[in-house]
């Protein structure tokens, strides 16, 4: 294999993402549903669905704002959620969970 070849196999997986279709922890199912929750109580299912679809690809930049936004957000939220959020935004199947959780909550009968 000439050296080329190497470098192209050393570096196969150096961008490697973590793999979608983990299922979610209870926390972390517990957390997004309370999200949803908040979400359809101020009736802003269609917003929020209309944000979360379009800037899935920019989940992970979310994530990272939302760790910069710590000391400005603990004012209003739960500093250990907004953390746990922050961090379970950083997966990519996230957002998708989030969207099925709303989803489910707006179509059940009440």
């Amino acid at each position: 294999m000439n050296i080329w070849g190497q470098v192209r196999q050393a570096l196969a997986h150096a961008f490697a993402l973590t793999p979608t279709g983990q299922p979610l922890s209870p926390e972390e199912a517990a957390l997004l549903e309370k999200v949803a929750d908040l979400i359809v109580r101020r009736d802003m299912v269609t917003p929020a669905l209309l944000f979360l679809e379009s800037l899935g690809p920019l989940t992970f930049l979310g994530s990272q704002v939302g760790h910069g936004m710590r000391p400005f957000l603990e004012l209003f939220c739960d500093a250990t959620e907004m953390e746990r959020l922050a961090t379970l935004l950083e997966r990519r199947d996230s957002l998708e969970q989030l969207v099925l959780f709303i989803q489910k909550r707006t179509t059940a009968p009440a």
